[in-house]
Parts: structure tokens; C-alpha cells; sequence
């Protein structure tokens, strides 16, 4: 139904900035929400942002706050994460979502295939 690209991964030093993007295909619903989380090695997938359709209710992990900022192009279906200051324990798998918003109710969500960040110290 839903198709997610992510592109922008790699390999960064402590202090170091990466742009991640989405694109997002499909069967899109003009209500949704949209966003990253991410997985590091023998850790449970996190919360990292998500931002809804009109771009004003955004969400942050506190870890990162200040420091990564989540946008997104309505337009075009795609979502951005730039990250700034980065730390070696962003080191992660990141995975975009994707989840339509209805009325009364929150569709399924869809995921990417994820994008590696690593960060050395």
C-alpha cells in the first residue's frame, strides 16, 4: 500500500552532522503522521521525531532535542531529519514512518527499510 525509502545514512564523527530523507509512495492519506525512530545494536526501536501533516505537532525524544530538528514536504511525501552535534550513542539503525491519521482513529504503520548512522567517538 505504502512504499518508504530512506536515504542519508553513514559514517560521521562525534560532533558531525547527517540530513536523513523519506520518500514516501503509494496509497498516501492526506492526514498522517510521519517521522523516524531508530534501533541500536541490542537495543528496542525508539522514538527519535514525528511531525504530522500540518507541520506544527512534532514529537522528540528528549536525548535528542536541541540538537535534531524534523521537517517534512507535504507536496512531495517526503520527511527529513537533520541531525546536528551528533554523539556515538546515536549510532542506530534509523527507520522512517509513516502512519495515516483518520478520523476517530490512527491507520497501520508503515516502515522503511532503515538507514545506518554510525558516529565515531
Amino acid at each position: 500500500q505504502v512504499q518508504l525509502v530512506e536515504s542519508g545514512g553513514g559514517l560521521v564523527q562525534a560532533g558531525g552532522s547527517l540530513r536523513l530523507s523519506c520518500a514516501a509512495s503509494g496509497s498516501i492519506f492526506m492526514l498522517n503522521t510521519m517521522g523516524w525512530y531508530r534501533q541500536a545494536p541490542g537495543q528496542q526501536r525508539e522514538l527519535v521525531a514525528t511531525v504530522t501533516t500540518g507541520g506544527g505537532n512534532t514529537n522528540y525524544a528528549n536525548s535528542v532535542k536541541g540538537r535534531f530538528t524534523i521537517s517534512r514536504d507535504n507536496a512531495k511525501n517526503t520527511v527529513s531529519l537533520q541531525m546536528n552535534s551528533l554523539k556515538p550513542e546515536d549510532t542506530a539503525v534509523y527507520y522512517c514512518l509513516y502512519r495515516p491519521d483518520y478520523s476517530g482513529y490512527a491507520g497501520p504503520s508503515f516502515w522503511g527499510k532503515g538507514t545506518l548512522v554510525t558516529v565515531s567517538s
